[in-house]
């Protein structure tokens, strides 16, 4: 892997971890990836990570013993902005809208997954299409009064989710029209849907998740054990979104710090 010299480097101080697989006290390790190298962490509200009033106080103190930038990977089990069922749809909004409102507190941009077509969405999609703007949209009006911006996530190689081709994502960002609202750029999901190169061309990316895998499945792999052509992809990177953090979706601490190295081996400092 080589480093491009046209444009300066990028900051590992721009660089958190993330994982759903590492739930053993993630309050605790949280403590090392200052040491490890990162300049961040984003929170995933699942598991034991979710930040509610029984935690609140060990999130408050990694935030009072670290400098790590936090941002929040709102919940996405079992939950669908999409859903045709109201009741449910309600239930939906009322436990992002909570999320949001607790975790205010130690961020200002939040992850959220699109919806995606339940056996019924499926009879209707233009209503579930629309309900999924609504959904964005009252997301985005709850975190405005918290400061929060809303970055919508590109899915993997997955039917009936939407969001996986960049021309779908900009419509969904442009109907819900919202200063607020942004997107997460995930390399490894547009990897899986062969338009990773036309992702990175969008000017609504505020926010990248980075993971390799091998073109077929999500997989989360450490940078260069999957088959992204990475130097064109950082080159981009480094053209277009350097004001994003860059988030590390790893299945391990040991694995976070090995993509963390190969970033550092292309010229991140």
């Amino acid at each position: 892997m080589t480093q491009s010299r046209s444009l300066p480097s990028l900051s590992l101080r721009d660089v958190s971890f993330s994982s759903l697989c590492v739930t053993d006290d993630p309050f605790a390790w949280a403590h090392r990836l200052e040491d490890i190298g990162f300049g961040g962490w984003e929170v995933v509200q699942e598991g034991k990570q979710v930040v509610d009033d029984r935690n609140i106080g060990k999130m408050r103190e990694v935030c009072h013993t670290t400098d790590l930038a936090i941002t929040i990977h709102l919940p996405f089990s079992d939950l669908n902005l999409a859903s045709m069922n109201q009741p449910i749809w309600e239930e939906v909004m009322r436990q992002h809208k909570s999320c949001i409102r607790i975790a205010s507190e130690f961020a200002d941009l939040m992850v959220v997954h699109p919806g995606y077509l339940s056996p019924i969405g499926a009879q209707m999609p233009d209503l579930a299409w629309q309900q999924n703007i609504t959904g964005l949209q009252q997301l985005c009006d709850f975190a405005s009064d918290f400061g929060v911006k809303i970055a919508v996530e590109n899915m993997p190689r997955m039917e009936l989710v939407f969001g996986r081709e960049p021309g779908e994502m900009a419509g969904m960002i442009e109907l819900a029209d919202r200063e607020n609202l942004g997107m997460t750029l995930d390399l490894g999901h547009a990897h899986t849907t062969g338009t990773l190169s036309e992702f990175l061309l969008m000017k609504e990316i505020v926010h990248v998740h980075v993971h390799d895998n091998k073109g077929r499945r999500d997989e989360h792999l450490p940078i260069g054990a999957g088959t992204i052509a990475w130097d064109p992809v950082i080159s981009e990177l480094r053209k277009r979104h350097r004001g994003c953090r860059f988030v590390i979706e790893a299945r391990s601490l040991a694995e976070g710090s090995e993509s963390l190295e190969r970033l550092r081996e292309m010229g991140w400092r």
